[in-house]
């Protein structure tokens, strides 16, 4: 009579063999992780430099020339790279070298994360002559309105910060430092005029109406040239 075939054992792996591979697993994609970041951590950078200059040249009209400025040991003093901090922002200057205004980086809670946003404040005037968003997470439909409502954008067009800026209903803004709401996103239109005056509050003291021309090279180039303004850095 034919005896019967034992079946190959189905013992289960044993729990240390179990941590083991899943640490083996894990290791091998931190180390992907880390190397496509590395990888892109360049471009990612260059994008936010260039996103930035660019958001400068909106929030200043008329702005040739930028240069980073950082408050230290109390005036401002021009620098060359590294990670922008709450003593930075961005001088604006004319062709010739004349100071326009300031563009100012601010940032604060908003009602789904943190709002990063520049705006533009002429010291002379002691106006707000533009606000761009430069990072958000608002609800989409409603909360980033911040950024995609026109109207509400043109509001920071000719905005007087002092004594501070007031958010009111939508159609109703009757003083110029009134804000209109974005319907159906106050919390995040309030946000943002909280971080603008936050920041104003700030900065305001620090900022000279008159700083010292910059000479403009022979060979630079402005945006009325057709070509893209120089930065100095």
């Amino acid at each position: 009579m034919n005896q019967p075939v034992p079946l190959p054992s189905t013992r289960e792996p044993g729990s240390v063999r179990l941590v083991l591979s899943l640490a083996l697993a894990g290791l091998i994609s931190g180390i992907a992780i880390i190397g496509v970041y590395e990888a892109t951590l360049p471009t990612i950078t260059a994008n936010k430099a260039r996103e930035l200059r660019e958001a400068v040249f909106k929030v200043l009209p008329g702005v040739a020339r930028m240069q980073r400025l950082e408050f230290i040991e109390g005036s401002l003093q021009p620098t060359e790279g590294g990670a922008v901090n709450d003593q930075t922002l961005y001088g604006g200057y004319t062709s010739n070298g004349d100071l326009v205004g300031y563009a100012i980086p601010a940032d604060g809670p908003g009602f789904q994360d943190t709002i990063r946003l520049l705006y533009g404040y002429l010291p002379k005037e002691r106006k707000i002559v533009g606000m761009e968003i430069l990072e958000s997470r608002e609800t989409p439909g409603l909360g980033d309105k911040i950024y995609k409502d026109l109207v509400f954008v043109a509001n920071f067009s000719n905005l007087v910060p002092d004594p501070e800026i007031l958010t009111v209903k939508k159609g109703t803004r009757s003083a110029a430092n009134e804000v209109d709401a974005i319907t159906g996103a106050t919390i995040s239109s309030k946000a943002v005029v909280r971080i603008i005056n936050e920041a104003h509050i700030r900065w305001q003291p620090r900022l000279p109406s008159v700083a010292p021309a910059m000479p403009l090279p022979d060979n630079e180039t402005g945006p009325e040239t057709g070509k893209p303004p120089r930065e100095i850095r």
